[in-house]
Order: C-alpha cells, then sequence, then structure tokens
C-alpha cells in the first residue's frame, strides 16, 4: 500500500476500513457488497481492504479479532464497527450520515 493508513483515516472523507483475509469464505461473500457500496457512494466516501495476515500489526491495532472486520472512519476516528457480513443497504445506512 502506497498511501499511508493514518493519512487515509485521518481525511474528512468517510473511510470503510474492511479487515478481511484471503482464506475467509465470508470475506469473499462481502466484497461484491463493498463494490456496490463503492459505486453507490462515489466520490462520497472511500472504501479500503486491509489483508489481516499481511498487516498483523494494524489487526491488532484496531483489535480485530475476526473476519471480516468493518470499521468506518471519519477524521481519524472510529465511528463503526460491524464484524461478519454486512449488506449493501446496512453500508449504507451507517455511512450517509458522515458523508
Amino acid at each position: 500500500m502506497k498511501e499511508d493508513f493514518k493519512s487515509i483515516i485521518n481525511g474528512s472523507m468517510p473511510v470503510l476500513v474492511d479487515f478481511h483475509a484471503t482464506w475467509c469464505g465470508p470475506c469473499k461473500a462481502q466484497a461484491p457488497i463493498l463494490k456496490d457500496v463503492a459505486a453507490a457512494t462515489k466520490n462520497k466516501a472511500r472504501i479500503i481492504k486491509i489483508d489481516v495476515d499481511k498487516n498483523q500489526g494494524l489487526a491488532q491495532k484496531h483489535q480485530v479479532q475476526s473476519v471480516p472486520t468493518l470499521l468506518l472512519f471519519k477524521n481519524g476516528q472510529a465511528v463503526w464497527r460491524h464484524s461478519g457480513v454486512a449488506s449493501k443497504e446496512q453500508l449504507i445506512e451507517v455511512m450517509t450520515p458522515h458523508m
């Protein structure tokens, strides 16, 4: 990842972070949902994926116990957290007030 994680989440644009793993079945189910959410939120929010196996320190720092874990950041603060697969509707509902 070229951009620094901290600089990404510290922006005023909300950032949905998907902590996932390549071997995780539910993570694979979450991926197309995130693509739909990205299309629906266009330039109002950012979605990034973090592989917990390649970024263990980051996963520990944010207390990721299971995958997928979704965190929504606004101005560097985690404003929402969800473990497990989340629906497109749920994600858009959570993200909209922060956009």
